[in-house]
C-alpha cells in the first residue's frame, strides 16, 4: 500500500510540475545570452537602421528600403536612428527578457541611463525622452528569404512593427513603462541575434560612432576573417561625405575596434576582383 501511495504522490507531482511549466509564460527570446551582453537581431544589426550619423538634424524616412543583406528587406518609416538610440533599444530589449513575453517592461529613468553609459540629469533625461519618442514611432516591415526564394520570415507586412510599441511615463516615480510586440521574439529565434560585449561598449571612446556601429555588424558573423565592400560599407553606415575622408574615418574606427580588442589586423585593401574593401580578423573568445 505504502508502495502505491508513493507512486501516486510522485505522479501528483509530475503532473504539477508539468502544469507549472505549461503555465510558465514565455520570455522574449531563447537563453544564451550573459548579463554582459545586449543582443540584436542579425538582419538590423547588419542594415542601415541605426548608423553613426550627426547627432543634430536628422533626415526622415518614408517607406524607405534600407541597406542590408541581400536575403533581407526592410522598409523603414521614421527619423533616422543613431548609434546612442541603437543603445536606448538595446538596453531596453534586454530588460525586456526579465519578464513575460508581451508584458509591460518598468524602467527606472536614472538606472537606465546608468546603465548606458550616461549620467542622469535634465539634459540626458530630455534625450531619452526624444528617444524613446523616435523609437515608438520608428516603424518597420521586415521579410527574409531562404536560399531558395522562399519566404523565411515576414513580420509587419499586414501589420507593421515598431521598434518599440508605446510607453508611458510615470513623473512621480520616474518610470518609463514600456511596451514591446511579442511579435520581435520570431527575429531572435534560432539564435539569429548579434550579441554585443556590453562592457566593451560602454568604454568607447568620444566620437567613435562609426565603431560602435562596426561592433555590431562584426557580431552578425562567425566568420574569423571578415571582409565588407568599401562602398558597401559607405552607404550603410549612412556616410555621405566623400570617399576619401570615409576612408580616413574608417580607419580611425578600426583602431578603435582593436585597442578595445573586438578585431584584429584591420585594414583597406583590394578584393580579388580588385574592389576596395575592409579586411578584419575576429577574436576567437572562449565563453564564460
Amino acid at each position: 500500500m505504502l508502495r502505491i501511495e508513493s507512486r501516486s504522490a510522485e505522479i501528483e507531482k509530475r503532473l504539477a510540475v508539468n502544469d507549472e511549466v505549461k503555465e510558465k509564460p514565455r520570455q522574449m527570446f531563447l537563453p544564451g545570452m550573459y548579463e554582459f551582453m545586449r543582443a540584436m537581431p542579425n538582419h538590423l544589426a547588419r542594415s542601415s537602421l541605426f548608423a553613426p550619423v550627426a547627432r543634430g538634424r536628422k533626415k526622415v524616412h518614408a517607406d524607405s528600403v534600407l541597406v542590408s543583406r541581400g536575403d533581407a528587406l526592410i522598409r523603414f518609416k521614421g527619423e533616422q536612428l543613431d548609434e546612442a538610440q541603437a543603445d536606448v533599444w538595446m538596453q531596453g530589449m534586454y530588460q525586456a527578457i526579465q519578464v513575460p513575453l508581451g508584458q509591460p517592461v518598468v524602467i527606472h529613468r536614472a538606472e537606465f541611463l546608468r546603465s548606458i553609459g550616461r549620467s542622469p540629469g535634465g539634459t540626458n533625461y530630455e534625450w531619452l525622452q526624444r528617444t524613446m519618442e523616435a523609437l515608438a514611432f520608428a516603424m518597420l516591415v521586415i521579410e527574409v528569404k531562404n536560399k531558395d526564394g522562399k519566404p523565411k520570415l515576414s513580420i509587419g507586412k499586414n501589420r507593421a512593427i515598431h521598434m518599440f510599441d508605446g510607453f508611458d511615463y510615470d513623473p512621480e516615480t520616474e518610470t518609463y513603462i514600456l511596451l514591446v510586440d511579442p511579435r520581435w521574439r520570431e527575429m531572435y529565434g534560432n539564435k539569429e541575434f548579434a550579441l554585443i560585449d556590453w562592457e566593451k561598449r560602454l568604454k568607447f571612446g568620444q566620437g567613435q560612432d562609426m565603431a560602435k556601429a562596426l561592433q555590431r555588424l562584426v557580431a552578425t558573423s562567425t566568420d574569423q576573417v571578415q571582409r565588407y565592400a568599401l562602398d558597401w560599407l559607405k552607404t550603410k553606415l549612412e556616410y555621405t561625405g566623400r570617399m576619401r575622408d570615409f576612408r580616413d574615418s574608417l580607419e580611425k574606427a578600426m583602431r578603435e575596434l582593436e585597442r578595445l580588442e573586438i578585431i584584429a589586423g584591420g585594414r583597406i585593401g583590394k578584393s580579388t576582383k580588385g574592389k576596395d574593401q575592409a579586411v578584419w580578423t575576429k577574436p576567437v573568445i572562449a565563453e564564460p
